[in-house]
């Protein structure tokens, strides 16, 4: 219906087949929609014969939208940091909704929000997200909210397509991805999905129970630490839990206190980068294994006591 009224405003006149034709439907729909907007108060006039079509009434014009400057800035930063964050639809959706308020905006506002998101500046890196189709995002945090199994066509890395019924306990956004965290029946099992390889959600009208106080954010970043990789790490790091795991990202690491101090396993690709983890804290720490890793340590040590040597201009080789 937002459509349908994005439409009308932009258009003097539409035929039903020309809206039908964008929004996707067919004529009967667009009737029943126009319908529904004349129910919450926006003229729609519709006019017969060969020359007829849907218009809205002449002289009408949307109210402006309705915010406090604190409520409008909220919005246009909730925006942009949504883009920044890599949190963005398949569809241009953020740039359309910052583009609309702006056109509505009282004067008084529109001029300072652009001078916000045209200064604004982020200390980190933008993330570059994975775009979940906005219908597929909605449908499953619907159904996720109200305990529905869906029916979901998925496409895994190795572009295999597979049909399965989830009961979707939570969406979860993390690092510029959408997960669905649920139960899969074909394999009556906990599974993680990227929804951005999720190409279609269908409702099954069969309620579920979602297991009591279950974390769909824990359990995510459990799973992603679990991915296999080369190297399998175990450090003790001698320090408090709490101000370790301020420090270490969730997905890449799990910690367990024990008597000695904090026993930290995780899997790497590259231990390189471990070495350069475990030099930027500030507690001691014992390695278990691999034995490489100590390799890695001892060459990032002496590159640091190079780097510490050489004079300002020297060159190095």
């Amino acid at each position: 219906m937002l459509t349908l009224l994005e439409l009308l405003q932009s258009h003097a006149t539409l035929t039903g087949a020309e809206l039908a034709d964008r929004l996707g439907t067919d004529v009967r729909t667009v009737r029943r929609y126009t319908a529904h907007l004349r129910d919450l108060g926006i003229p729609v006039e519709a006019e017969r014969g060969r020359y007829g079509g849907y218009r809205l009434a002449r002289g009408y014009r949307m109210p402006p939208l309705l915010l406090t400057n604190d409520e409008a800035l909220a919005v246009v930063l909730g925006l942009v940091a949504a883009e920044r964050l890599g949190m963005g639809t398949t569809a241009p959706a953020s740039a359309g909704a910052l583009a609309k308020i702006e056109r509505v905006l009282p004067q008084t506002l529109r001029e300072p929000l652009a001078a916000i998101r045209e200064s604004l500046a982020f200390t980190g890196n933008a993330v570059i997200g994975h775009a979940a189709g906005a219908g597929v995002l909605l449908a499953l945090a619907q159904a996720a909210r109200i305990r529905t199994t869906v029916c979901i066509s998925y496409q895994s890395w190795r572009r295999q397509r597979t049909t399965r019924d989830i009961d979707p306990y939570g969406v979860v956004f993390h690092n510029g991805r959408w997960y669905l965290v649920g139960h899969d029946h074909f394999r009556d099992t906990l599974r993680t999905f990227r929804v951005d390889r999720i190409e279609s959600v269908t409702s099954q009208a069969r309620d579920f129970t979602a297991p009591e106080e279950f974390d769909p954010v824990a359990h995510l970043t459990t799973a992603l630490a679990q991915v296999p990789y080369r190297w399998q790490v175990e450090v003790t790091i001698h320090g408090p839990i709490d101000a370790i795991a301020r420090r270490l990202p969730r997905s890449a690491v799990t910690l367990t206190a024990d008597t000695t101090g904090v026993l930290m396993r995780a899997r790497a690709e590259r231990l390189d980068g471990m070495a350069h983890l475990l030099a930027s804290l500030e507690w001691p720490f014992t390695i278990h294994s691999p034995d490489e890793l100590r390799q890695a340590l001892k060459t990032l040590a002496g590159q640091l006591a190079e780097a510490a040597e050489r004079e300002p201009g020297e060159r190095r080789l």
